[in-house]
């Protein structure tokens, strides 16, 4: 396809290229440009090239290699569903997509089942998965059923204009009500299945934290996340790192599985997003899990 810079103009070729949804991630497009599958005035260029008024782009978009998955009859919490797209309530416990060898028993596997139409999605084991959210957290998802609705999701995620916020009881009393954490998310270099703050190849990573309740006597806080980024474990991590693990959680923080030990009390109950059909503003609440809010109930009682 061929198109003519001007509103684009002063922009990087890649970031117009994806807002275009020429390819469902911006490491798509920069695959593309690789592979000089985009030209612009008839040569290969770089993805950080700046488009000038008037340059000719052509390109190809982003094709996947058919998907070879099979559907599981895995019962879904479906919140919201259309032409476009599904909301879905995670359990905790279920993968949101295959990997590392296992094919099965996975979110998109229950998506396949249920839904015929998924959009191609970032990689052929990843059918609709706009972005997911750990195996033992719980909460909302938006799936996205075509391509189309795929691109303006990716989009939002991207620029940071999806809304997802999140329930954790943590260890600690936060004296703060109130407190942003900026602080960049790596690979933790000692431990390949954890990130770490400054850890190898560090990215931006922001999470608005405000403190719901206090729990004096057991010594825990619930806090409401907010999300900029969505860094690997962000929440975790950052969490982990200011001295407040979430409890529960089998992979950060030290002693702080008396209270649960089934997985971090970890989740995503608010989102908001532009509807990628409408452009209006949908948002969804999802309740806690009765395991979570069990453990709320105890702590509440405890505290009277």
């Amino acid at each position: 396809m061929e198109k003519k810079i001007v509103e684009e103009a002063g922009r990087r070729i890649d970031e117009v290229l994806f807002s275009w949804g020429i390819a469902p991630t911006r490491s798509k497009v920069q695959s593309l440009i690789k592979d000089e599958k985009v030209l612009v005035n008839g040569k290969s260029i770089k993805s950080h090239y700046i488009l000038k008024n008037g340059d000719i782009v052509n390109y190809q978009s982003y094709t996947s290699k058919p998907l070879c998955l099979e559907g599981d009859n895995i019962p879904l919490d479906i919140i919201y569903e259309d032409d476009d797209v599904l909301v879905i309530n995670k359990q905790r416990g279920l993968v949101v997509h295959p990997g590392n060898g296992n094919h099965s028993g996975t979110l998109v596997n229950a998506l396949i089942y249920h839904e015929k139409n998924l959009a191609k999605g970032s990689t052929t084991d990843r059918p609709g998965i706009v972005h997911r959210i750990d195996k033992d957290t719980s909460g909302l998802l938006v799936v996205a059923k075509n391509d189309e609705a795929f691109a303006s999701l990716a989009n939002q995620l991207s620029d940071h204009s999806m809304h997802r916020e999140y329930l954790a009881l943590v260890k600690g009393i936060i004296d703060e009500n109130d407190a942003k954490i900026d602080a960049p998310i790596g690979h933790d270099p000692r431990r390949p299945t954890r990130f770490a703050v400054n850890g190898r190849d560090p990215r931006e990573a922001v999470t608005y934290l405000h403190v719901v309740k206090r729990y004096p006597l057991e010594n825990v806080s619930l806090v409401s996340c907010e999300l900029k980024t969505g860094r690997t474990h962000q929440i975790r991590v950052h969490m982990d790192y200011i001295g407040h693990p979430v409890i529960g959680d089998p992979l950060y923080g030290e002693g702080n599985r008396t209270l649960f030990d089934d997985g971090q009390l970890l989740h995503a109950y608010k989102l908001t997003f532009a509807h990628p059909r409408t452009g209006k503003l949908v948002s969804f609440d999802a309740p806690l899990p009765a395991d979570f809010q069990e453990i709320l109930n105890r702590l509440d009682g405890a505290s009277i």
